[in-house]
């Protein structure tokens, strides 16, 4: 594994040390590849994936604009989907990614959305 990468997986398991994700408060854990960014809304007591969105579903790919914005429209995404399953409060898990550019769009859209971190 380069540094980079190296960097990024001790910092995630540092964060990971002081959070989890419960039924009531799933964690919202954030993935970003140099194209897309994915989201989780992840039960971590019961080991399951509540919810899901990525910039590849349908109705965002076919949407044109920058990385950050298509970041915007997947946290609004998660944020409809944990509303329907009714959940308000998540704990917001940056994966060992810098709150910048579009992990912080995803948060802002999920807040937008109606979620609570």
């Amino acid at each position: 594994m380069d540094t980079k990468a190296l960097r990024r997986e001790k910092i995630k398991f540092r964060v990971r040390k002081k959070i989890a994700g419960s039924a009531q408060r799933p964690r919202l854990s954030v993935f970003r590849s140099n194209n897309d960014i994915y989201v989780q809304l992840i039960d971590d007591d019961g080991a399951k994936t509540l919810a899901s969105a990525s910039s590849r579903d349908k109705d965002i790919a076919a949407q044109k604009g920058t990385k950050s914005e298509k970041g915007k429209m997947v946290g609004s995404a998660i944020a409809r989907k944990a509303v329907e399953l009714g959940l308000k409060d998540v704990v917001f898990d940056r994966g060992g990614y810098l709150y910048h550019g579009r992990v912080k769009a995803v948060a802002d859209g999920a807040r937008e959305g109606g979620l609570n971190f």
